[in-house]
């Protein structure tokens, strides 16, 4: 289990948590109240107020999001990561749909769509399924050609060769893509939760910000940080879990870089 790494990264907000608890300690200030005061809120509204819902609500919408953009972005990834032609035919499409801001289509997606939860989690797959499928596409591509060549040899069929060949190889990059879609979907979340929802972590801030409650704003938004921290640690558990022979070989190899939303392509593959 990979803990050391997980200590290692516990030392900064451990230090940035006393820096602001001493810092704020005497603050007379409105909208900087100390930090004392804020987690008293926190612990106030879990325990006795709507905070407890808001979070399951959000953690709902988040996770099915994600399991969605993951389902589509690997298997539609792994695809067009195969098949050359499909790759050069929808690096237009793909080009198109990366480009534009998902938080746009926020007012299209309440009329068309309404404020459930349908809606959200929509919204957070919109966003999440681009990172997902082009580290796919781009793990697939960084597969040795002499594997791919092995396998063709010994003439294992498609199927079977991208179950055993194929999606082992693309893997640490594909969960690199998981890793900046998990960001992604932690920003759609509050956003999709702003505009036109009666209840989740991002109605409970827009709530208390409209009602001048500084304390309560500030314990939801810490919230959500805890929240996407807590997400991004059990999905290193799950890396180091399907990853230990990677890890395991090389050792002093860097983890796969993920390519960001902004990576440029030509003739629809990542570069």
């Amino acid at each position: 289990m990979p803990w050391k790494p997980i200590l290692r990264q516990l030392w900064l907000p451990a230090l940035v948590f006393l820096i602001l608890l001493v810092s704020t300690e005497d603050s007379a200030s409105f909208y900087f109240p100390p930090l004392t005061e804020v987690l008293g809120a926190l612990w106030r509204e879990l325990l006795h107020g709507s905070l407890v819902e808001d979070l399951l609500f959000s953690l709902r919408n988040i996770m099915a999001g994600l399991a969605l953009a993951t389902v589509a972005g690997v298997g539609a990834g792994l695809v067009i990561g195969e098949i050359r032609v499909l790759r050069l035919a929808t690096g237009p499409l793909l080009d198109f749909a990366r480009a534009t801001p998902t938080v746009g289509f926020v007012p299209v997606i309440i009329l068309t769509l309404g404020i459930g939860s349908g809606p959200k989690i929509f919204l957070i797959f919109l966003g999440s399924v681009w990172p997902i499928l082009l580290n796919t596409v781009s793990g697939v591509r960084d597969i040795s050609p002499a594997v791919r060549e092995t396998a063709r040899g010994y003439r294992i069929p498609w199927t079977l060769r991208l179950r055993r060949v194929v999606l082992p190889g693309a893997l640490p990059q594909i969960l690199a893509g998981i890793r900046v879609a998990l960001s992604v979907a932690v920003v759609l979340m509050v956003v999709s939760e702003i505009y036109g929802s009666p209840v989740g972590l991002g109605n409970f801030i827009l709530q208390s910000g409209s009602s001048f409650h500084v304390a309560e704003t500030w314990a939801g938004t810490i919230l959500i940080g805890i929240l996407g921290y807590v997400l991004s640690v059990l999905l290193l558990l799950v890396e180091h879990r399907l990853l230990g022979w990677y890890h395991e070989r090389a050792p002093r190899v860097r983890a796969p870089r993920p390519i960001p939303n902004e990576s440029v392509k030509s003739n629809g593959v990542v570069v």
